[in-house]
């Protein structure tokens, strides 16, 4: 297999999404020059990234982790981990009509509450010795449905990534995304302010690259901190139909920049409103592309050296 033309640093394509059609839609990405990370989010889903990463001798890797939405019992997402038994009625709309999991909750749909999981470091330090295995999460802070008692969990379950990256020397693949409103109806708590004092109290054990912050929605202050620390920033198929993440992917140096799908959601124009794909990373590249002004033979060999060197990986 040649080297490739785009790297696709945070997909699912382990999720029940994929389930009638996986090795299509992995072999779609790989025909069109497109490596892939699948990204793990729970026991379950970080072992079959594993296990579908070892089926591939090139350009299928994986990481390992516990998503913060999994650190309490939360809404059951049927693109992730299949229909649930209580709601039979997701299961018959298909997931090409739901281009992201919130479109889901919204609907009204989500009446299923999925199980809380707790860290297991054991299990976790051993998938991430696969040598498939290129990084530790997705892991960090999710506000966005938080019980106030769980913010506390979430903090000790990051750190706990923290530890096990520093163990095995591999980046962290982080998430963070900051809430709606609180339960008195003030503002949402800003998990990014969570983020950076927990990576400051800790950078002691970061590694160097330390990792990537995916799907980044900070601002220019908050890159600039990140960036202090060693972290480069992973953008989506958000940036093909918003210019709100324009002045960030401008401000953020372009040897700190990543692409993603974060496949089965998000798709990129012109996909939206379909099940997304690590293909439809090249919609990204192009995007990015012409915010850098850029042509996209050149931002695509740089986002796609950067996730060599920040994943170890030979290309």
């Amino acid at each position: 297999m040649s080297s490739p033309k785009l790297f696709d640093v945070h997909t699912h394509a382990q999720f029940a999404a994929f389930d009638k059609d996986r090795e299509a839609v992995i072999q779609r990405a790989l025909d069109a020059g497109v490596w892939l990370i699948n990204v793990g989010t729970q026991r379950d889903t970080s072992a079959k990234a594993v296990e579908i990463a070892n089926k591939y001798p090139k350009g299928v890797w994986a990481t390992v982790g516990l998503h913060p939405i999994h650190t309490e019992k939360s809404y059951h997402d049927s693109q992730e981990l299949g229909a649930s038994p209580a709601s039979s009625v997701i299961s018959d709309i298909p997931n090409q009509s739901i281009s992201n999991s919130r479109e889901l909750e919204n609907s009204g749909l989500a009446g299923f509450t999925s199980k809380g999981e707790d860290f297991d470091y054991g299990y976790y330090l051993q998938l991430a010795q696969d040598p498939k295995v290129v990084a530790i999460g997705e892991c960090g802070f999710d506000f966005y449905r938080l019980n106030p008692q769980t913010k506390g969990k979430q903090k000790k379950v990051f750190l706990r990534h923290i530890e096990l990256a520093y163990v095995v020397k591999k980046p962290l693949m982080i998430h963070c995304r900051s809430g709606r409103t609180s339960l008195s109806g003030a503002a949402g708590s800003s998990a990014l302010e969570y983020l950076l004092k927990m990576l400051d109290s800790r950078k002691d054990i970061l590694n160097s690259p330390p990792g990537i912050i995916h799907f980044f929605s900070g601002t220019k202050h908050d890159a600039k901190k990140l960036m202090d620390l060693g972290f480069s920033f992973s953008f989506g198929g958000v940036v093909t139909f918003t210019s709100d993440y324009d002045e960030v992917v401008k401000y953020i140096p372009s040897d700190r920049i990543l692409l993603e799908t974060d496949a089965p959601y998000v798709a990129p124009a012109p996909y939206r409103g379909k099940r997304n794909e690590p293909e439809f990373i090249i919609e990204t590249a192009k995007r990015i592309g012409e915010i850098k002004g850029m042509e996209f033979d050149k931002i695509s060999e740089i986002v796609k050296q950067n996730a060599v060197k920040i994943f170890r990986i030979t290309a």
